[in-house]
């Protein structure tokens, strides 16, 4: 039989490996059927994200309204106003509307980026937030490092001496500074070390972030020397959780047979660490990593507080006292925006480390 005499396949027909592809499907191979995958898992990440941040926007809004406080009689000073005084206020931030037209004008303006005006600075909000984002960031930014790095690295030795002495002082620590509230944290280093007892003296500043009248490297240094009781407060508090984490994603890989295979193969113990058991063991980690990712935009608002740290997190406390809504209900959104997004990043990075996941 000659070639042209082939019989052509049959759409439908069947084959020893399996029915016969024909049109467009037939031309696609593992690689592109591979990201088409992806792109629907990322589109319905980044869909759930979307939706997130919708809810935030109105749980914002609707939640801080039952915060009891007058914030136009916070506005007069306790001064003795006029009704038609305090109405005059009303109705210039639009307090005197139905809370209905209030809602739509705060989602109007806020998918434009306008998150309002602050009563008490009488300051664009978005404004108050770029001023004092750079503050937290660098708080939470260095003890973030700080607490992540301490965390994965005892983690590790711990899992991988696992019941030994030094496993179990880790462990055992981690659990009781993890445990501890970061403000009485804060306040303890403050009386211990700010205030001093007895005889020691105080070593570090009581608060703030700069004691004034620095200039140049003399100023980085007092910024320096007042960073170090917050941040000593967030990696002692912090860290414990991943080292938690990690500890006990890397005792699940511990058992599996490619590490057995690793040591049969002469691998020595720190190599088949490295290589084979902390990499497959950091899916854990990296979510963690990303949602405290997330919240160093947010700051921790009681350690701010505790130190008089000028960042978001002391903005938001000064916001809730007053109540300044429109600043509190823009920090919130920021803050919730913040995990958000850093959580939806992990959710994508997930099948680049484990390419089963997203399948």
């Amino acid at each position: 039989m000659t070639a042209d005499a082939t019989p052509a396949p049959v759409e439908g027909a069947r084959t020893a490996s399996g029915p016969v592809k024909d049109g467009p499907e037939a031309f696609r191979g593992p690689r592109a059927r591979t990201t088409t995958a992806y792109l629907r898992y990322v589109a319905g990440k980044v869909a759930g994200a979307a939706v997130s941040l919708l809810a935030v926007l109105v749980t914002s809004f609707f939640l801080f309204r039952l915060i009891p406080g007058d914030p136009v009689k916070f506005m007069t000073g306790g001064r003795q106003v006029s009704a038609e005084q305090l109405a005059g206020y009303r109705r210039e931030f639009g307090l005197d509307l139905p809370l209905w037209q209030q809602f739509t004008d705060y989602c109007g303006k806020a998918l434009t980026g306008d998150l309002g005006t602050s009563y008490q600075f009488n300051a664009p909000v978005v404004d108050k937030i770029t001023e004092a984002l750079p503050n937290t960031l660098l708080l939470t930014g260095t003890a973030f490092v700080l607490y992540t790095a301490l965390g994965i690295v005892l983690g590790t030795r711990s899992a991988w001496r696992h019941g030994r002495p030094g496993d179990r002082v880790n462990t055992g620590l981690a659990l009781i500074l993890y445990s501890i509230p970061s403000f009485w944290l804060g306040l303890l280093l403050i009386i211990t070390l700010s205030v001093g007892i007895g005889p020691v003296p105080g070593l570090f500043p009581t608060g703030g972030m700069e004691s004034g009248g620095e200039e140049g490297f003399a100023q980085v240094l007092d910024v320096a020397h007042h960073l170090v009781l917050p941040v000593v407060t967030l990696v002692a508090v912090e860290y414990g959780q991943t080292l938690l984490v990690t500890r006990s994603a890397l005792l699940d890989e511990m058992g599996s047979d490619y590490l057995t295979t690793a040591r049969a193969k002469g691998l020595r113990d720190d190599l088949v660490r490295r290589r084979h058991a902390v990499p497959n063991a950091l899916l854990p980690t990296v979510t963690l990593i990303f949602i405290n990712l997330g919240r160093t935009v947010a700051g921790v608002i009681l350690v701010e507080t505790v130190f008089s740290w000028p960042g978001l997190g002391g903005l938001f406390y000064q916001a809730l006292s007053v109540p300044d809504l429109p600043l509190v209900q823009g920090l919130f959104f920021v803050f919730a925006a913040a995990v958000i997004v850093m959580n939806t990043l992990a959710d994508l990075i997930y099948p680049l480390l484990d390419p089963r996941v997203g399948r």
